[in-house]
Formats: structure tokens, C-alpha cells, sequence
């Protein structure tokens, strides 16, 4: 079967959460492409702008299941990826799967729990599997850890190291709603429930969007503008730390998933340009001239990727 034409196009799903979600299309077509590129995502938003009801119909689209753990000082390893109790009827012990064991993983507050716990969790996102006890036992395929942050309340959050941070593919900053759009969630949603649209497609076709966009063309000329654009981060003005390797081979993954739920063969250099703030803002780690000279990390990025020539 031609994948890059299966029977259920990811473009469904993407439309099947803006039916619930009003407005934040960057949100919503980010957690498609993460889904397609196989890959986790970091969501920064301030409470109530429906990042947790965005992943929440993401599950409901794709019919797999949904877990969601809301991260607290006081989590522990195992109220994630699961532990081995003994059974007195039995007397043997059984493995309980914690629930990281989910299709859609959705981690409340990340920065909420200590490193301990970030390091648990972002190890099942590398490793895509875990031991309890004795044994290693795989995630459901599809997998997709979407983790939360509030940028608004710093009392009792435990900073986020930058090599976790460099597991996620992606961050996204979800902002407010527009007046209009908030007006539309006041009527939509004011006197009725969130309803869902539930299995517009299967984990089956989620594995077959996640082969075809693998297989979309990739350009020398387009390589070599990834590689430009994350090199540039390295040394430029007001970053410490540039991007890694991971960072070219994310930004090349995300821009075959967006190409392909586009319905294209081949990835284009604005597919790469819209895409590097989303790859790369979390990447980087920023020198103490920046908060001297009051300089928004985000024009520092927007300069950066300007200054790169597309081919």
C-alpha cells in the first residue's frame, strides 16, 4: 500500500480536534506532526488555554488510550512506570504497569516533581519501554508523551535540565485565545459539555502516516539548510549553549512529518523555517547579558534563524 496516501489522512485528526479545541492551530497541527514524527512534545502555556483538552481529543481521535499524571512534589518513580507488589492469595508477585503504559501520556506540570521522577519518565521516552522489577516491558505503540508547563507560577516547580529538555521534539507556547475565539469557547462550551470525536482513525493508521513520512525526499540543499540553522545557534549573541546534533536530526523528522500531512512527496526550506522555532527554543541555553539587556529569547531565536540563507 502507498502510505503516503493511506485511507485516513492525519489532516482528519487534525480537524477532528479543532472541532473541539477552538483556535491554537499551532497547538493542534503540532501535536499531529509529533504524532506522525513519532515524538514528544513540551507545551507552555498558561492555566486553562486547553492544553490538556487538546491531548485529551488527540487520544479520542487516534482510539488509543489516554493516561494522565499530574506531577507533584511527592511522585515517586514507581507512581510512573509501574512496581511489583506481592499477592497473599498467590504468594507470588505481580507486576503492576504504571501509567506511562498508555498510547498518549500526558505529563501535568512536568517541572512540578522532583529529578527523580523527570528522569523516570523522560528515560521511558528514549527507551520507549521499562523495567519493573526483573522484567523489560515495551510501551503500546503508538507512543507520545505530551508534557506540560505553566510559565506563570514558579513556587514549587524543579527547573528542567536542558539534556531532558532535548528529549521532547518539540515545544510549543500556547497562548491566549483571541476575543473572537474566546467569545466562540463562552458560547460553544458555556452550558455544554467538551465532546469528543472519538476513532476518526486507528493506531493502525498512525503507524502507517509514521512510515510514509519517513519516506518523504529530503533534499541535499534542504539538509544543508538544517544543518546552517542549527550550527548558527552555536556562538551567535546572547546564547550560551547552541543546539545539538539531536536538533538537525528533530528538525529534519518534524519537516517530513509536516510535508506529509500536507499531502507532499518532498520537504520545502519553509517547511524547515516555520518549524525551527518550535525545535529549537528549548535547545538553547542563554547567557546572563540577555536579562541585562531585556531581550526576549524569542527575537533572539527569530534572529538567528533570519540570519540563515534558505536555499
Amino acid at each position: 500500500m502507498d502510505t503516503l496516501r493511506a485511507a485516513v489522512r492525519p489532516r482528519e485528526v487534525a480537524q477532528a480536534i479543532a472541532q473541539t479545541i477552538v483556535g491554537q492551530t499551532e497547538t493542534v497541527d503540532a501535536l499531529v506532526l509529533a504524532l506522525i514524527a513519532g515524538g514528544h512534545v513540551l507545551l507552555e502555556g498558561a492555566p486553562g488555554v486547553a492544553k490538556t483538552l487538546a491531548c485529551r481529543a488527540l487520544a479520542a481521535a487516534i482510539g488509543g488510550s489516554f493516561k494522565r499524571i499530574q506531577f507533584t512534589p511527592d511522585l515517586l518513580p514507581s507512581d510512573i512506570v509501574g512496581t511489583r507488589i506481592f499477592d497473599g492469595r498467590t504468594s507470588e508477585f505481580v507486576t503492576v504497569r504504571g501509567p506511562i503504559f498508555a498510547n498518549i501520556v500526558l505529563a501535568d506540570e512536568i517541572n512540578r516533581a522532583p529529578a527523580k521522577v523527570q528522569s523516570a519518565l523522560l528515560e521511558g521516552m528514549q527507551e520507549r519501554r521499562a523495567t519493573i522489577g526483573l522484567e523489560t516491558h515495551p510501551f503500546p505503540a503508538p507512543f507520545a508523551v505530551l508534557a506540560t508547563m505553566n510559565p506563570l507560577d514558579g513556587d514549587g516547580t524543579y527547573a528542567l535540565p536542558l539534556a531532558q529538555l532535548d528529549r521532547f521534539l518539540a515545544k510549543v507556547v500556547v497562548g491566549y485565545p483571541t476575543r473572537d475565539e474566546e467569545r466562540e469557547i463562552l458560547n460553544r462550551y458555556g452550558t455544554h459539555d467538551v465532546e469528543l470525536r472519538e476513532a476518526v482513525a486507528s493506531l493502525d493508521d498512525v503507524t502507517d502516516w509514521q512510515r510514509g513520512a519517513r519516506a518523504v525526499f529530503l533534499d541535499d540543499r534542504v539538509r544543508d539548510y538544517i544543518v546552517d540553522l542549527v550550527r548558527a545557534t552555536r556562538g551567535a549573541r546572547y546564547i550560551d549553549h547552541g543546539a545539538s546534533p539531536r536538533a538537525a536530526l528533530a528538525l529534519a523528522t518534524l519537516a517530513r512529518a509536516r510535508a506529509y500531512l500536507d499531502d507532499r512527496r518532498f520537504v520545502t526550506p519553509d517547511d524547515v523555517r516555520d518549524l525551527a522555532p518550535a525545535v529549537l527554543r528549548h535547545r538553547l541555553a542563554f547567557d546572563y547579558r540577555l536579562v541585562a539587556d531585556d531581550v526576549p529569547a524569542e527575537r533572539v531565536l527569530g534572529d538567528v534563524i533570519a540570519s540563515v540563507p534558505a536555499p
